[in-house]
């Protein structure tokens, strides 16, 4: 397994090793030793799974804020999806920036999120299963979103506004300009 930097230093690409044979491949998914080394010592405590049936759903981008943030480690059982991290954090230097990355159930990359960021994704073919683990469980009075096209932080989404599959809170989260300094 390596563990890889991304444009902003505290989103990071897993990348476990596949060991195959005639049989099919094995590969560890998830090592806290591995992961530790890497500068990722959380401990998650909660795993979810999520489907999408149609191309082009977007889930996100969602948050939890203290003391329930959530740092994710996600990952493509089936499909493919663009998974995205934008940065919160009102200190830090990439303030607002984004990492965009595909994920697809053939390679099986992983992305590491951490808390401070909003966290989302955008299906790329039909039938696309996603679990992530999460250090902190899930809160519905610490969860937030922030709007999955907000012209600000830019997003170059695979789907067009007209076309993509969203639930009723991503339609009407505010933009980053609108969010208070959470984290």
């Amino acid at each position: 397994m390596r563990v890889i930097e991304t444009d902003i230093p505290a989103v990071k690409r897993v990348v476990p090793v596949r060991h195959g044979d005639a049989r099919g491949w094995f590969s560890e998914t998830f090592r806290a030793d591995v992961l530790a080394d890497a500068g990722i010592a959380n401990v998650f405590v909660q795993d979810n799974q999520s489907f999408s049936a149609p191309q082009g759903t977007i889930r996100g981008l969602h948050f939890q804020i203290a003391p329930a943030a959530q740092a994710k480690l996600i990952r493509v059982l089936s499909g493919s999806i663009l998974d995205v991290a934008v940065d919160l954090r009102r200190a830090s230097p990439t303030f607002g920036r984004h990492v965009a990355v595909r994920l697809d159930a053939e390679n099986g990359e992983q992305l590491f999120v951490p808390a401070g960021f909003a966290h989302g994704f955008c299906t790329l073919e039909p039938g696309t299963m996603v679990a992530y683990k999460v250090d902190a469980y899930y809160s519905l009075a610490h969860d937030r979103a922030l709007a999955w096209n907000d012209p600000e932080v830019g997003i170059a989404w695979p789907v067009a506004e007209a076309e993509a599959q969203l639930s009723d809170k991503d339609r009407v989260a505010p933009r980053l300009s609108d969010l208070p300094d959470l984290f």
